[in-house]
């Protein structure tokens, strides 16, 4: 059923091309998607999360990032930078985090579709939230902290706990944002003093800051290219552009012992 290059991508066909990939009922399964690579799809984004809710089955969980970089110390802004004159008002002015309603920036739109899908959870972190839809949702989301936002306290460390897999379509390891947990596992990283808005208990809203992990994901490239070199991703077809599947823990540990070889420690 795999869908020839010049025909159309349906919830079915893809459904298929998932099941043909690996992705097996019942599973948990961390998602980051990019829709254009895959080719006309019947439906977009919404025929995408039915298809892979049909390859899940009712016990399944599907999980993306829905990371709001935007809410972050406008002293770090690269892309572009702002004049050292707004960081004061940025920080004042900032909405306030908030689960139910603040959009994810730069994750694409089938990350906020399922954030906006009915039954969807969200966590709780001001940067780097998921959200997840199906019966492990809240086990995955619940209780992520704001100091080690991608470690021990995160969904990432529920998902390797819950033997999860993650699933790259239309993508490569450049977003693989289980990679970033292995980072934590390093020996005394390196920690940067973050900030963001947060919302307070009495409907308010406040600047929070906090130290945690410096990231680097620019070899994560090379970093999952050695991965595929050992077989641990199936790689195929879904629509006319590739899929990716792993399971995250091997994923998570490779990459452990793939940066304690290729990092030195000043760049930890």
């Amino acid at each position: 059923m795999t869908t020839d290059a010049g025909e159309p991508s349906t919830r079915r066909s893809i459904a298929a091309q998932l099941r043909m990939l690996g992705v097996r009922p019942g599973g948990t399964l961390l998602v980051h998607a990019a829709l254009r690579p895959l080719g006309f799809v019947c439906g977009g984004p919404h025929a995408l999360v039915l298809a892979l809710r049909d390859a899940l089955g009712p016990d399944g969980t599907i999980v993306v990032p829905t990371h709001t970089p935007d809410n972050s110390d406008p002293a770090q802004w690269r892309n572009p930078p702002v004049s050292v004159d707004w960081w004061p008002l940025i920080r004042a002015e900032m909405p306030g985090f908030d689960p139910a309603v603040t959009p994810s920036r730069f994750m694409g739109v089938f990350a906020e579709t399922v954030r906006c899908w009915p039954g969807a959870l969200r966590s709780s972190h001001p940067h780097v939230s998921f959200a997840a839809l199906g019966p492990a949702a809240e086990q995955v989301v619940a209780g992520h902290t704001r100091a080690d936002m991608l470690g021990e306290g995160s969904p990432l460390a529920r998902l390797y706990d819950l033997d999860a897999s993650v699933l790259l379509l239309g993508v490569d390891h450049t977003v693989n944002t289980s990679l970033h947990l292995a980072e934590y596992r390093r020996p005394a990283p390196r920690r940067d003093r973050l900030g963001a808005a947060v919302c307070t208990a009495d409907g308010g809203r406040e600047w929070v800051w906090w130290q945690d992990v410096r990231l680097d994901e620019t070899d994560f490239g090379a970093l999952g290219r050695d991965l595929e070199a050992t077989g641990a991703v199936r790689t195929g077809r879904v629509g006319t552009g590739t899929g990716r599947l792993m399971r995250q823990r091997a994923a998570v540990d490779f990459a452990g012992q793939w940066l304690a070889r290729n990092r030195t420690t000043e760049d930890a």
